[in-house]
């Protein structure tokens, strides 16, 4: 099985080199990839990130010259992990935010889904790993939100750590979709839309100083017109 790990990144060239190393010891793969993708960053990541693919050539860079947004960076990474002929891939952050450590118990799910999502909350103990009071109760209303929408009975629709098995990476179209924040939560609505299993395990999490290039009350109105379209059948043309 040949796995791709799709790393998207801005601006984070003082947490990629560790949570790159972290991937790669993390993953018990010997069919590894590791793509990183600079989204136009004005600091040190890329020379971080060519440092890496140096050292190591299981890792390679993509660079985007200008800033496109963090669903775009996604979605450069998804191609290329499908031009690697990947069997499945794990999206993991840049900044560190969510262990890597946890891939392999991601990975694992997928025998059950097509879809599996770590989740922040389903530990309960996403305050105490220093998330932001306002953006757990904004999360929790989301969450009841997207369930009473989506129907996915998941705890945390947001958080990004998502894993693709061969089905997902095969049917969703991943190209019509945001090039934005909220383009992770559009792979669940059309992975629900598409009859593809989707399912979470808890993660524990860890916010520290990295700088969260996320617009709160954009996401929100992001996060509502997803609904909206889910509900109106958007998602559910192939």
């Amino acid at each position: 099985m040949k796995l791709v790990v799709v790393i998207p990144t801005f601006n984070a060239g003082r947490f990629l080199d560790p949570v790159v190393r972290r991937v790669i010891g993390s993953a018990g793969h010997e069919d590894l990839a590791v793509r990183i993708i600079d989204d136009g960053s004005t600091d040190d990541t890329c020379m971080v990130a060519r440092d890496l693919a140096a050292a190591d050539s299981r890792v390679g860079v993509i660079t985007r010259v200008h800033n496109g947004g963090y669903g775009a960076a996604v979605k450069d990474g998804l191609q290329a992990a499908r031009e690697l002929g990947a069997d499945v891939v794990a999206c993991v952050h840049a900044d560190g935010q969510y262990a890597p450590e946890e891939l392999s118990r991601l990975l694992f799910r997928l025998k059950d889904f097509d879809l599996v999502q770590g989740s922040r909350v389903a530990s309960g103990t996403a305050l105490l790993g220093g998330m932001p009071l306002y953006k757990y109760i904004a999360n929790r209303a989301l969450t009841g939100l997207g369930n009473r929408v989506l129907g996915a009975g998941l705890s945390d629709y947001f958080s990004g750590y998502l894993v693709y098995g061969s089905r997902a990476l095969r049917e969703i179209h991943f190209a019509s979709l945001s090039q934005s924040f909220d383009f992770d939560l559009e792979v669940i609505a059309c992975a629900r839309a598409q009859k593809l299993r989707v399912g979470e395990i808890p993660i524990p999490t860890h916010y520290g100083d990295e700088v969260s290039h996320l617009r709160p009350w954009k996401y929100g109105l992001a996060v509502l017109r997803v609904m909206w379209r889910y509900q109106r059948g958007h998602y559910h043309v192939r």
